[in-house]
């Protein structure tokens, strides 16, 4: 079916679309070329079938391939509409990407609900892509179309009955009545309960999410219909209002699984459906309940409800109005209620408004669950579909469809007679004589096979078989069977078929309902029941357009006469009435006694399956297919095609055609043995014919596995083909599909057509005796091996028992193939990851594994023998329940498994002694039906016997791999123990373990022949056929010795060519390392002394200086000599051959050789004219020497090129040698020269061999050891990349050294050293001037200085501010005794050198025991101060480590080193400061205890002050009670006095008493403390000091005062 024709099939013609939203829809999506012609299911299996991902979708385009390529691999997300977003960072308009998603109006225009690119694609598509999309949706448990909006709003919708009928699935009902009997039913014609949901006004709830936990449960996260809250169901629906879905509820069985007892189906009205009246109608008519979601709405809406309630027979209401309006509520109408306006029951309201999704589910479940088993009637959609008609909708079958539908009743007629009879009547070819002829065929062969004359009776037995088989008349079925195929109209062909095989599967189902109970438990033994609904029925469209097109559909009933299977009028009206006798013929079918999903399978399919197939006869319930209709056909023309009727040459034809559109062939007749080579050979040339090929490329890819495996329909999910399904008939045989490559396939694949070969019936029991069974399974196998490219042996975990039959005809299958020489590639199909699957596929791996070896020119099982793999897909196969839900993985493991085949096809080989399919196929069979095999078709007990075989070799082999590890592991050891770099002891010791290990492997090879033998000979089985196993174990020893030789030779070559890589990486590393290290501390060194931090770009353009010195001077090992001539001539070639100089090519041979002279120009040059013409001239040699003078220029302009190639660092390349004829060329057309072409080509050898002799001294010069230049120049990034982090960290480290040292040592060491220096420097006073002994001394020396200086100022400053001057004296001596002293700088030196020691004390204190990288410097600089603060008293503040600039990660030993050096740094800065000259105010600020400080507290005194003159008390004793100044001063001194110097006269200067005189007479009147002035004996000492100054300073006071 996936065979492209240039024309599409389409079931109908229509008119291109008016421009609307749907039109806009459909154009976004990319499918509005499919509004004329139709999609069909040929176009999309070409896309499918060769998908191995699954891409997202990109753009709006995208998402209708997206969605077929999903749900043809059963895709949970396969309605998903999410687009993998590609913006640009910026867009045309300059906006970002936010900005353009932030608007809510762009993100609705560029979405699409999921549930319109449903409904466009089903308007895109045909009716036959309709079927196969519904049967995988409702695989996918999705909710399928049965009402379908017309892309036209103007024109009605369209009931789709056609899709439905390909849906096929089974149930167990819980009835009494059915017994938990399966029932197996198409859901198109079975009658089955509908409940239809339909909306009503805006809604406050999601109706399709509440429909999804009603059919699945409020647990399951299972989506049937489509809701706002999925992805893309937010979007406002544009295309698909209107639509009515479907979704089907079928039990298990199962009581605490199942919600509900009995099957019922829910259709759902998509949008308002006040806008939808017809459908309301149609719905209300034939559901047997409706719902109804009541919202807002008035009276056009109760008008439609009261419709309903006359319509409907069941109605339910819910009140889901919750948005605020105008409007009444639903239940509130008028101050009625509705359920009360409409007279109904009360049960039927329900309340909704205040609920969620969830809880509405709950309670209508509790309805509907005592509703379905028995309360609602059953009704068939072929009978809503009448209905449909009258109501004014389209049907999608129209009289093209009942035109061969009727056809097909005509074939059938006579066939309610039974099976086996209408076969004896209709298809007589295929009955005994036919076996009986194959049976003689068989015994024919085995006499030419052994030489032997045939028997005379035999031969006129056969004789009297063909005469009467050509004495065959066509039988009215089949004459109206290959009429209906040979129709012009092809969408009639494709109707025919499709309702045939529908047809016959309708009449099985009924045979099988019609058993009696107790042969329907034993029938379920030959069937696996309780499978998925998976395959999609008949073969589907032809990819060629139909000579008459159809027209649209109509809506009469002309036609509907004759189609017999439909149900009357008076049937469809006894369905919607009568529901008690609709249910008995629902619920008539067999039963199955256990009601666990597991009971479905039953233990042992094939016990008594001889007396079972007995009883299917004579109870007339033979399994007719569609393929007996064709094995009678290609009957017909095999044995009389001789007549040479037309009629008859037909066939193959028409063969050939239906193969190319899907349906497929029988290649071997399994029921008698047989295969019509005439007629397939027949066919297979007019394939060739019709594709134009006269030699076929054929790739086959067979399937094998027993009749439970389901094969026709994994190869159907594989690559989207039909082929014949055995799994529930009692028929066998060999059926092919065919797959044309598209053209990018057919290079990769060499090959045209991909045939896809089906075994089915393997293991199938029949009426004949079992070991006829097993002989005619053996033959089928045989056959379909020998035919096979890639084989897929499908494991099936549904086997039972049975398996060991089907497994020893697999395994003696495959010794048959593989005495035939057409030994195919081998992978595994596992089912199912239990236990006895997996040890299944263990065993057939290693026997395959076993017969994969072949020679060594056998390309193609070379590779085989590593190609050989297992999958493990778990499918939805083994069920047919549309209750099962397709495991997650699925999608997945097909498209692996998908690639693992194509990967298979592509290493195929083609074999041309068999390239021909036919020549293959008579060649095997002609080998099948002589049983010329060591291992004869009866003998299958040999198969386990050599599967034990095949686990014993591969336990040995792996035991023999392990000690070959082993060996290889102290060979290893020896390798890596020499010098690396000593050639020649190097490859001595490889020479010499090669040698040893070719021993070690052919020692344990001899063991393992030993162990062989010793096994075959303990086994009769293998005793007896050692002449054929022992061939074959020998075959796998030997290549087992080869393989392991090999792989044990490469790895001792790659171990000791990685030690010498290794070995020359590490010099090579540490080479650089060092010359790193060196830049390094060059570097280290600049950047200390300028402070100049240097930049990324000025590090590597340091490193890249290091590194050309690296290649420069390091000593690279010798590479093997690569001569560069051949890539020289090569490409001297091609331009020669551009040029048109062909015939020169030869000249090309001396390239390489060594030149002996220059370029001469010779005759041959020059044309016979111009050599004329030099003749006649006098200057014959003029012509000759500017020929010559042009090829010197130009061979001086290649030595100037030469010589620049040569001087670059690069190695040589095959352009230079274009550039040098490029070159040549130019240089030929500056000058016109009438010379031969023979000239330009010996120029170019010429330069070319000069080339080869300089480029290949430059290659020489690069070609050193490529590994190593290779690994080093992929890692020089990388090393750049360190050398700057090196210097990086390097230089942080420096600076984090400089800023602990300069923020906290350094202020630290200042403080040590000043901490003292100022009461050193008073101490220092003290000792040298008596004055600052005690107050009394620093007193006196004061009133002395002020005689000494005789300044008024200072006197003034004495008396008013004595507290300041007293400290000027002070600070003035302080700075006097600093100028004239030098113990300071001293003091310094001395104190600076004990804190830095004890600083390095403290530093290296901390590095013991610490060692490598640090990851945080900071904790061990904390240590280094916690050490100053407790060892050497030395406060030291820690505050400023607290920043992360001390956080780093560097390496301790160097962080220690640049502290030590930048401490030795700061000491020499230090001193040198010292010892200079400075500002002595400067060191007086930075003193933390200044002297003049501690000189006052010694001078102070107690400092009171005389209460009356206020002058200080200097008593020296710092304890005393009673105060006494020095000098009292007398009146008139002070401010405050009353008389003052002015009012003083002479007289009164003069008097001597100094009591009249002084203000402080009396003076312990005022205070008790302070002493009398007249009992000091120094009163009159004082008396004459302030008379003198008084006498000295009068006139200066008296101005002052003034």
């Amino acid at each position: 079916m996936s065979f492209k024709l240039t024309k599409r099939l389409s079931s109908k013609k229509k008119r291109p679309l008016k421009d609307n939203a749907q039109a806009e829809i459909l154009h976004k999506l990319g499918l509005e070329a499919y509004s004329t012609r139709q999609l069909d299911s040929a176009s999309v299996l070409n896309t499918n079938t060769w998908t191995l991902e699954d891409k997202q979708p990109v753009e709006l385009r995208n998402l209708p391939d997206a969605f077929l390529r999903r749900l043809w691999l059963l895709s949970e997300d396969a309605r998903s509409t999410c687009c993998q977003t590609q913006l640009d960072p910026f867009n045309e308009d300059g906006k970002l990407p936010e900005e353009k998603l932030s608007s809510s109006e762009e993100n609705t225009t560029s979405a699409i609900n999921p549930l319109d690119l449903v409904t466009s694609v089903f308007i895109s598509a045909d009716t036959f892509l309709q079927q196969e999309i519904t049967v995988r949706m409702v695989q996918c448990k999705f909710a399928v179309p049965l009402v379908l909006p017309n892309a036209d709003p103007e024109k009605p919708s369209q009931f789709l009955l056609w899709p439905s009928r390909g849906v096929l699935s089974q149930w167990r009902s819980h009835s009494l009545v059915t017994n938990g009997r399966v029932q197996k039913g198409n859901l198109a014609s079975t009658p089955l309960p509908i409940i239809s949901c339909i909306k009503l006004g805006r809604c406050s709830v999601s109706k399709s999410q509440v429909l999804n936990y009603v059919l699945n449960g409020p647990k399951s996260s299972k989506n049937t219909f489509i809701h706002k809250g999925m992805d893309g169901g937010q979007v406002p629906r544009r295309l698909s209002n209107g639509l009515v879905e479907t979704g089907w509820y079928l039990p298990t069985g199962d009581i605490d699984r199942d919600i509900y007892q009995a099957p019922f189906v829910i259709s759902n009205l998509r949008g308002d459906a006040s806008n939808h009246e017809r459908c309301i109608k149609l719905l209300c008519q034939t559901s047997s309940a409706v719902i109804i979601f009541c919202g807002d709405f008035k009276e056009k809406e109760k008008q439609l409800l009261e419709s309903c309630k006359a319509m409907a027979s069941k109605l339910i209401l819910i009140d889901v109005y919750g948005t605020e309006g105008d409007g009444n509520t639903t239940m509130g109408y008028g101050g009625q209620s509705l359920q009360e306006c409409l007279w109904l029951p009360k049960e039927s309201g329900l309340p909704g408004s205040a609920l969620n999704e969830e809880e509405v589910a709950n309670n209508l479940c509790e309805i509907l669950k005592t509703w379905v088993p028995d309360s609602l009637k059953p009704v068939t959609l072929e009978a809503a579909a009448k209905l449909a008609l009258d109501i004014g909708l389209n049907v999608d079958e129209g009289p093209v469809c009942k035109k061969a539908m009727a056809t097909v009743e005509e074939v059938l007629k006579g066939l309610d007679e039974g099976s086996v009879e209408f076969q004896q009547k209709q298809l007589p070819l295929q009955g005994h004589l036919w076996h009986k002829l194959a049976t003689l065929d068989k015994e024919e062969s085995k006499h030419r096979k052994s030489e032997k004359e045939t028997e005379l009776q035999l031969q006129e037995e056969k004789k009297d078989i063909l005469a009467e088989l050509k004495r065959y008349k066509m039988t009215p079925a089949m004459k109206i069977f290959i009429d209906a195929l040979l129709a012009k109209d092809k969408i009639q062909r494709t109707y025919f078929l499709t309702w045939l095989k529908l047809r016959l599967q309708l009449q099985q189902s009924e045979k099988l309902n019609s058993f009696p109970e107790s042969q329907t438990e034993k029938t379920e033994q030959l069937e696996n029941v309780g499978r998925e609904a998976d395959n999609s029925v008949g073969s589907d469209s032809f990819c060629t357009d139909s000579e008459e097109e159809t027209e649209e559909q109509p809506v009469n009933n002309e036609g509907s006469d004759v189609v017999q299977c439909c149900k009357t009028t008076q049937e469809e009206e006894q369905h919607l009435q009568n529901t008690e006798n609709t249910t008995e013929l629902l619920e008539s079918t067999p039963d199955l006694s256990r009601s666990n999903e597991e009971h479905l399978y039953l233990e042992d399919p094939c016990e008594d399956a001889k007396a079972l197939h007995s009883q299917l006869l004579e109870s007339k319930t033979y399994n007719l297919g569609v393929e007996h209709f064709f094995r009678e056909m290609g009957l017909i023309f095999e044995l009389t095609h001789m007549s040479g009727s037309q009629n008859l040459l037909r066939l193959p034809r028409l063969a050939a055609d239906l193969l190319l559109h899907g349906v497929p062939l029988e290649l071997m007749d399994g029921d008698a043995s047989n295969i019509p080579i005439c007629w397939l050979g027949s066919i297979f040339a007019e394939l060739s014919r019709s594709l134009r090929q006269e030699k076929l490329r054929t790739r086959a890819l067979t399937i094998l596995g027993n009749h439970h495996a389901r094969n026709a329909v994994v190869l159907s999910g594989l690559f989207g083909v039909k082929l014949q399904e055995g799994w529930e008939r009692t028929n066998k045989g060999v059926y092919m599909a065919v797959l044309s490559l598209p053209d990018d396939h057919r290079k990769d694949l060499d090959c045209d057509l991909l045939l896809l070969i089906d075994v089915e019936g393997l293991g199938l029991a029949s009426e004949e005796i079992e070991m006829d069974t097993l002989i005619h399974d053996n033959m089928m196998a045989t056959v379909a091996i020998g035919l096979s490219d890639v084989l897929l042996q499908n494991i099936s975990p549904h086997a039972g028992k049975e398996f060991e039959t089907i497994f020893k005809v697999m395994v003696s299958s495959l010794l048959r193939a593989k005495e035939c020489g057409a030994f195919p590639i081998c992978s595994l199909l596992v089912q199912d990851e239990g236990l006895d699957a997996v040890l299944q596929a263990s065993q057939l791996r290693h026997i395959c594994k076993m017969l994969q070896t072949e020679d060594k020119g056998n390309v193609i099982n070379h590779h085989a023998l590593n190609t050989s793999s297992t999958t493990f897909v778990k499918g939805p196969w083994p069920n047919m329940s549309l209750s099962e839900i397709v495991d997650k993985q699925y999608t997945n493991d097909v498209l692996k498994l998908k690639e693992t085949l194509f990967g298979a096809l592509k290493r195929c080989s083609t074999k041309s002694e068999e390239s021909d399919f036919i020549g293959r196929l008579s060649k095997v069979w002609d080998a099948v039906k002589s049983d010329s095999f060591s291992i004869s078709l009866q003998n299958i007990n040999v198969a386990l016997v050599f599967s034990l075989l095949c686990t014993e070799f591969s336990q040995w082999e792996d035991g023999l791999l392990e000690s070959m590890e082993s060996w290889l592991m102290k060979a290893t050891a020896k390798i890596i123990a020499t010098k690396a770099l000593d050639g020649t002891a190097q490859d001595a010791l490889l020479s010499e373990l090669k040698k040893e290990a070719q021993e070690e492997v052919k020692s344990g090879v001899h063991k393992l022949k030993s162990k062989a033998e010793s096994y075959v000979k303990s086994e009769e089985n293998l005793k007896m056929n050692s002449e054929t196993f022992m061939p074959v174990l020998l075959s796998n020893m030997s290549q087992l010795q080869e393989r392991v030789t090999e792989e044990v030779m490469q790895k001792l070559e790659t171990i000791s060519e990685s030690h010498c890589s290794l070995s020359q990486i590490e010099k090579f590393e540490a080479s650089l390392e060092r010359e790193q290290e060196f830049k390094l501390v060059a570097l280290e060194e600049t950047s200390k002394s300028t402070n100049i931090l240097l930049q990324d770009h000025e590090l590597e353009e340091e490193f890249e200086s290091v590194w050309k010195k690296m290649l420069s001077n390091f000593d690279f090992r010798p590479s093997e000599s690569d001569d560069i001539s051949s890539r020289v001539a090569e490409v001297l070639r091609q331009n020669l051959i551009s040029r048109g100089l062909q015939k020169h090519l030869e000249k090309l041979d001396v390239l390489g050789q060594k030149q002996t002279s220059g370029f001469q120009v010779c005759d041959e040059h020059f044309g016979y004219r111009s050599r004329l013409k030099r003749m006649l001239e006098d200057n014959n040699k003029q012509q000759k020497l500017e020929a010559q003078k042009v090829a010197n220029k130009i061979i001086e302009e290649y030595n100037k090129f030469s010589a620049n190639k040569c001087s670059l660092a690069a190695d040589f390349c095959e352009s230079y040698i274009t550039e040098l004829l490029e070159m040549i060329e130019n240089g030929l057309k500056e000058k016109s020269l009438e010379i031969r072409s023979a000239f330009e080509v010996d120029l170019k050898i010429h330069l070319c061999n000069a080339a080869c002799q300089d480029f290949q001294k430059l290659r020489d010069r690069f070609g050193k050891d490529k590994k190593l230049l290779t690994y080093i120049s992929e890692a020089k990034n990388k090393y750049a990349a360190e050398f700057i982090y090196q210097f990086r960290k390097r230089d942080q480290c420096q600076r984090v050294a400089q800023a602990f040292i300069s923020t906290v040592i350094k202020p630290l060491v200042l403080a040590y050293i000043n901490q003292p220096l100022g009461i050193h420097i008073a101490k220092d006073i003290e000792d040298k001037a008596k004055q600052y002994q005690s107050p009394h001394a620093f007193h006196q020396s004061i009133l002395e200085d002020l005689i000494d200086e005789d300044c008024f100022e200072s006197f003034v400053q004495y008396l008013l501010f004595y507290e300041d001057y007293r400290l000027t004296k002070i600070h003035d001596t302080v700075v006097a005794h600093l100028a004239d002293t030098t113990s300071l700088g001293k003091l310094k030196q001395q104190r600076l050198g004990e804190v830095v020691g004890k600083i390095a004390a403290a530093v290296s204190q901390t590095t013991e025991g610490t060692s490598g990288v640090l990851s945080d410097t900071k904790p061990l600089l904390e240590r280094v101060c916690l050490i100053l603060e407790k060892d050497a008293n030395i406060n030291v503040k820690k505050e400023t480590l607290n920043s992360p600039l001390f956080s780093i990660t560097t390496d301790w030993d160097r962080f220690v080193k640049c502290l030590i050096e930048l401490l030795a740094t700061m000491r020499l800065g230090l001193s040198q400061e010292f010892s200079q000259n400075v500002d002595i105010l400067e060191v007086l600020r930075d003193l933390p205890v200044l002297p003049q400080d501690h000189l006052l507290q010694t001078v102070r005194g107690c400092d009171k002050r005389c209460p009356l003159c206020k002058a200080p008390c200097d008593k020296e004793e710092l304890d005393h009670e009673m105060h006494s100044s020095l000098l009292h001063r007398p009146k008139g001194t002070l401010p405050h006095d009353i008389c003052s110097p002015f009012h003083l006269s002479s007289s009164e200067t003069s008097k001597d008493s100094y009591g009249e005189f002084m203000m402080c007479k009396n003076l312990p009147l005022q205070d008790t403390k302070w002493s009398d002035v007249s009992d000091d004996p120094n009163s009159q000492k004082a008396s004459n000091y302030w008379r003198y100054h008084l006498c000295l300073l009068f006139m200066r006071f008296t101005i002052a005062l003034r």
